[in-house]
Parts: C-alpha cells; sequence; structure tokens
C-alpha cells in the first residue's frame, strides 16, 4: 500500500539538514548501500553519481528511528497517518553509527502465506465471491515486515517473521462472514459457528416450526378458554356459579272460588273404581253421596260387576275398600255402589242444574288413563244438549238418553262417574260422554278429549240415584206411545203398533187421555222443538213422573196443543 510523501521531496529521498537531497540508494532487494567506512568525510574521493532521492544522513543531526511493531498495538502504529512523512530507520555503519536512512516504503513485504486451499474457478462461495445470502468477506492486508538489514531493538522478532496488526477500529462485521478467514483452514468457520450454512437452516427452520406449533396451542387453547366463556355467559350470564332467586311461599289458603281451592274442596269426596268381571275390567271415578258409603258413577263403569265381578275403591288419601252394586240404569247411565267399615268419608254437595247457566266455570275431577285425582277446568258450553250412548247389545235396552250439560273442560277416558262441580264447588253433573268422530260416545269408547265433553245433569242423576238406593231399580217417565224410530221427517211420529204387534198408544195412558193416535207427529215439548223421537224420549226422562208437559200435535197438517201428565213405567 502507497504511504503519502511529503510534499516538495521526490520520491525514495528524505532531507538533511541543510536542505540538500542526498542520500543512499536503496537496493532492489529492500537494503540500503552505506558509505565505506575507510574513506573519511575530508578525503576527495570519487564516487560514481547518486540516485536522484537519496541523501546521506548528517552525523549531527539526530534521525528517527521508527519503533518496531508489537502485537496490541493499535493499527495507527503501523499505518501513519498521510500527513505525516513516511518513517525511516537508519543503515548501519563501521563502528556501529548511523549513516543513511532507507524509507519505510522500499522495505519488501513478507511472503503471503498461501492458502489451504485451491481457487475456486466457479466462485462457489465462501471461497469466491459471495453469494447473494452472505455479505461480502473482509479485506485481508499483507503483513508488513522491516527491511533487510534495518536495525532492530532487542526483543524484535527475526527477520521473516510477520508482524502482527491490529484490527482497524470500527463496527464489527456481523454475521457469520466476520469470522470468515479465506486463508484459514477448510472447517475453521464451521467449527467455530457451530455448524455449517445447511445445519443452519435447519436449525433455523427448527426454531420457526416450534414457534408456529406454539402460536397453534397458544390459539387452540386460546379458543377453547373463548368458547367456554361465550358459553357460560350465553347460558348463565357469567362464569360463577348461578344461584336463582326464589320468593318465600305465600302464607294462607287459596280464593274458595278459584281452582285450586274447588279442588281442595272437592278431592276428599271424590273416588276411584277398578271394576273386573266377566266381560272384562273397567276403569272409572265417582264422588261419595252420603256418610254410609254410597258412591254415584256411571252404570257402563260397573256393568261387569253385575255378572259377578268384583269392585274395588280407591279414596283420595290411598285407602282401597271392596264395594258392592247396589243398583243400576242403563237409560239413565247411573249405578250406586257402597262401601262398608270405612269411617271419615267426604260427601260431595249437591246443586241445581237448572240453575246453571251457558259460561259458567266448571272444575271437572277423576282418573283419566287410571291417573287418579286429574283436576280439569273450562266452562259450560252448552245446556240441553240430548245424546244418546251406548247401544251396542242390539235391543236398544243398553241406550241411554241425556239432555246434557256440555262443557269444554278436558274428559278423557277414566273420568267417567265422576263429578263436574261450580265455583262454590257443588256438584252440577256427572261426566260421562265426550264427543267422538261419529258422534256422542261413551268414554270407554273414544280415544280422548276434543274439548266436548258430557254430563248428566245432577237434578236427573239424584232422583235416579235416591231411587236406586231406596228401591234398588230406577222408573222412567212415559207418555204412553210407541214411536217410530225411522221417520225421517220433522218431529216424532207415533208408530203404527207396538212391539209384539200390540196397539201403538197405551190404552187409558197419558197420550191416550189427550187423544193423541198413531200416526200423528209431535213437534215440541213445552215450546221447544224436537227433530226426531230420540229427542222426544229424552225431553221426558229429563222429567220425574207426574210432571205435567204440553205437546205440540200435528194431524193431516193440522196442529193441536195438548197437555198431559207424565205416567211412570214398570220397571223390570
Amino acid at each position: 500500500m502507497d504511504k503519502a510523501k511529503p510534499t516538495g521531496t521526490p520520491d525514495g529521498t528524505v532531507p538533511d539538514a541543510t536542505g540538500d537531497s542526498h542520500g543512499t540508494a536503496a537496493q532492489p532487494g529492500g537494503s540500503a548501500t552505506a558509505p565505506d567506512a575507510s574513506t573519511s568525510p575530508g578525503t576527495d574521493t570519487t564516487t560514481p553519481p547518486r540516485p536522484v532521492g537519496l541523501t546521506k544522513a548528517d552525523p549531527a543531526e539526530p534521525v528517527e528511528v521508527a519503533a518496531p511493531t508489537v502485537p496490541g498495538q493499535a493499527e495507527e502504529a503501523a499505518v501513519p497517518p498521510a500527513t505525516e512523512p513516511p518513517a525511516t530507520v537508519p543503515a548501519p555503519r563501521a563502528g556501529g553509527a548511523p549513516d543513511a536512512v532507507v524509507p519505510a516504503q522500499q522495505q519488501a513485504p513478507a511472503e503471503r502465506p498461501r492458502p489451504l486451499h485451491a481457487p475456486d474457478p466457479y466462485s462457489t462461495p465462501p471461497y469466491g465471491e459471495p453469494g447473494p445470502w452472505a455479505p461480502a468477506p473482509p479485506v485481508q492486508r499483507p503483513v508488513p515486515t522491516p527491511a533487510h538489514g534495518t536495525y532492530l531493538p532487542p526483543g524484535t522478532p527475526a527477520h521473516g517473521t510477520p508482524v502482527p496488526t491490529v484490527p482497524e477500529a470500527g463496527p464489527a462485521q456481523g454475521g457469520e462472514w466476520g469470522r470468515y478467514d479465506p486463508w484459514a483452514a477448510p472447517g475453521a468457520l464451521v467449527a467455530e459457528s457451530g455448524g455449517g450454512p445447511g445445519e443452519r437452516r435447519r436449525d433455523r427452520r427448527a426454531g420457526r416450526g416450534r414457534l408456529v406449533g406454539a402460536a397453534l396451542v397458544l390459539a387452540l387453547v386460546a379458543g377453547a378458554v373463548g368458547g367456554y366463556v361465550g358459553m357460560r355467559l350465553e347460558r348463565h350470564g357469567g362464569l360463577g356459579t348461578v344461584e336463582l332467586e326464589q320468593t318465600s311461599g305465600q302464607a294462607g289458603e287459596r280464593a274458595p272460588d278459584s281452582v285450586a281451592g274447588i279442588a281442595a274442596r272437592t278431592l276428599p269426596g271424590v273416588v276411584t273404581l277398578h271394576v273386573s268381571g266377566g266381560d272384562g275390567g273397567a276403569l272409572g271415578t265417582g264422588f261419595v253421596l252420603d256418610g254410609r258409603g254410597h258412591i254415584l258413577t256411571n252404570q257402563h263403569v260397573v256393568e261387569s260387576a253385575s255378572d259377578g265381578g268384583s269392585i274395588r275403591v280407591t279414596f283420595n288419601g290411598g285407602e282401597t275398600a271392596r264395594a258392592r252394586l247396589v243398583g243400576g240404569d242403563p237409560g239413565y247411565d247411573l249405578a250406586v255402589v257402597k262401601v262398608s267399615g270405612v269411617s271419615g268419608l267426604t260427601p260431595l254437595p249437591l246443586g241445581d242444574s237448572d240453575d246453571v247457566r251457558v259460561g259458567d266455570p266448571v272444575v271437572a275431577i277423576g282418573a283419566p288413563f287410571d291417573l287418579a285425582n286429574t283436576v280439569t277446568s273450562g266452562i259450560i258450553s252448552a245446556k240441553e244438549r240430548p245424546i244418546t250412548a251406548g247401544g251396542e247389545k242390539g235391543d236398544g235396552t243398553d241406550i241411554s238418553y241425556v239432555d246434557a250439560l256440555q262443557t269444554d273442560a278436558p274428559i278423557n277416558p277414566g273420568n267417567s262417574g265422576g263429578p263436574l262441580v261450580d265455583e262454590r264447588a257443588r256438584v252440577i253433573g256427572i261426566n260421562s260422554a265426550i264427543h267422538a268422530a261419529d258422534g256422542p260416545a261413551r268414554q270407554d269408547d273414544s280415544a280422548g278429549s276434543v274439548g266436548l265433553g258430557f254430563a248428566i245433569p245432577v237434578n236427573q242423576a239424584k232422583r235416579v240415584a235416591e231411587e236406586l238406593i231406596n228401591h234398588g231399580r230406577a222408573t222412567h217417565p212415559v207418555i204412553g206411545v210407541t214411536l217410530d224410530m225411522g221417520y225421517e221427517g220433522e218431529g216424532a211420529k207415533v208408530g203404527g203398533e207396538a212391539a209384539g204387534g200390540g196397539p201403538a198408544v197405551t190404552p187409558g195412558g197419558p197420550a191416550d187421555r189427550t187423544d193423541i193416535a198413531a200416526g200423528d207427529v209431535i213437534t215440541e215439548v213445552d215450546g221447544v222443538p224436537v227433530a226426531s223421537g230420540e229427542e222426544l224420549i229424552i225431553k221426558i226422562r229429563s222429567h220425574r213422573p207426574g210432571d205435567r208437559l204440553a205437546l205440540t200435535v200435528e194431524r193431516n197438517g193440522e196442529s193441536r196443543r195438548v197437555t198431559l201428565e207424565l205416567g211412570s213405567s214398570d220397571p223390570s
């Protein structure tokens, strides 16, 4: 590397104290030629011309000697600043005195160490040109050594020994190229950095993989925690334990006219009946009539017990007892059974069905589908609804004719014989039938409630129950005629003859006494039109024997009004 020269001085010369430019020429080998020691300064000796730029050192002037460079010195000691003259060293004279100086630039550098590997003709990194993936390696400068014959102080390394230099101060070289030495043995960088580029790339990829895996695990955990927190917030409104508020119980009884109040007073008097007999079993409901153990229910519930079957009664509190059949009437579909040896019975009070109005609230209690003590509520949706039920025998003896109360309180199989009570917990009807697809039917013959239930009015049931208890049979009011049930016109037509060939009008009966004859058509009862023979029977049976009825009778297109007193049939 070229050094900076003093201004106005030719290359290779050093001015002396007088300002003349003369000196000793440096040999190509790097050593300076000194004058002969035997020649004195005063002798005129002819010498060959000296090369320009060489100056003899004046013995009277002190000559600066370049200090040897030792390891650890800053690079400024090895490379002088550009503004200073080149360092010179004295050439040894005979007798040990310095005579001439030689510029340091003329000193021959030591031979550079050979690299341990052959040059790469393909310039493959790191031995050739640096690739696009690594920075360029630092410049490696030759190590300067003193010129041959230069005086060196004691302790200076021998001639030819490289003088180590201190790296230039500056920012440290980063990355793996900061430690790269092209003259070092192969594998030095690998050993120093802990692995080759491929291994380091694998380490970096492994590190990135671990980082990505950790991020995925963190995302899954965060998602699970977030989902759980969201679920708790949505379902429970928070993360803590849910504690529900509860108001304290209300002290005191329910209102007497509420459904709860009505049920509380009625349930103790309601029973469930399980009947078994020759025709199979039956399930129904009943209620207590008096303290002697009489219970009212439907005839179709206990019908199988008339053939030697058994009746088991279950009370509201769970007590059970055996009962016997007192009597029944299929035409009214009513029956009375009695339990013995049972105390503490709760008879239900009877109301007045004639005083009931459409829209009055009612409560039905029974054992639908053997679910005892079931309470339902509704209203009276109609009155005096003529219905017939039964008729399985085919001779008409098991058909019931009822001028029923209609209710929308749910009634299902098992409710038969149960009480229908008003808002004062009084019995106003006996649940008997519900509407089916083909018309009114007994509850045992239907699938379930459709909102149309029918109950026998309690006024009629009371009379029949009293007769059954007192006489074991019930009487039917009659007018003494046989009706033509096949008549399709409006009204009820008197037939031509009775069953067995007798007259259609009973001689001496109520109809005969009012001049009603065969072929007449009865169109009204107490001013209420009748559409068929079934409706006429229902209207008559809603009264007691001895009651007076006003009938409208048509004969040959003419109408007349007659009044008669109901007779009583001879019960069989």
